[in-house]
């Protein structure tokens, strides 16, 4: 009885480490513009993303009309005026996780990672690296990230009645808890 139950924790242990493929489709992106005149934040928790931990494979889809602001009239600008979410409905970052093989899933530890690939928005696609740092605790894998993004690169632009409300640099932070993808 007891060879059974070792035997049957060793195949879970082995099937759950060789689960390559994580997904989840509530991950969560937060940018934020700061300038002496006014701070923009927004969160969008509805962002999916999946990773290949077996190539570093990764891709993140965030839906822009998902984002939600402090003031309703901020949202109205952020999706008509300058994101135009009716014409790009979605920003998309494909990418590769350069360090994927020092992440050990089937070790508790915090890895630091190296992320680097195209994030289109706006109807522009650029290449971006940013670091990451991924989580294993029980089992479980949880992700985040910072990068900045000049709005000028993707072709947003802030009208100069605002142009001292805006930041021309924004700071997107994001974060996801993992599931295996079945």
């Amino acid at each position: 009885m007891k060879k059974s139950i070792i035997l049957a924790s060793l195949v879970f242990t082995v099937f759950s480490v060789n689960a390559q493929k994580y997904f989840t489709k509530e991950g969560k992106v937060y940018f934020h513009s700061k300038t002496q005149m006014e701070k923009i934040e927004a969160t969008n928790s509805k962002a999916t993303s999946v990773i290949d931990f077996s190539t570093g494979a990764i891709e993140w889809g965030v839906l822009v009309k998902a984002f939600k602001f402090e003031k309703a009239l901020m949202q109205e600008h952020f999706n008509e005026n300058y994101l135009e979410s009716n014409k790009f409905p979605k920003s998309t970052f494909k990418g590769k996780i350069e360090n994927v093989s020092s992440i050990l899933l089937g070790k508790d530890g915090s890895y630091p990672a190296v992320i680097k690939g195209t994030l289109d928005m706006h109807g522009v696609s650029k290449p971006v690296t940013a670091n990451a740092t991924f989580v294993v605790k029980g089992g479980a894998i949880s992700g985040t990230s910072k990068l900045k993004v000049l709005l000028a690169d993707y072709n947003i632009a802030i009208p100069t009645v605002v142009k001292d409300n805006i930041a021309k640099e924004v700071e997107i932070s994001i974060s996801a808890d993992y599931s295996v993808f079945k």
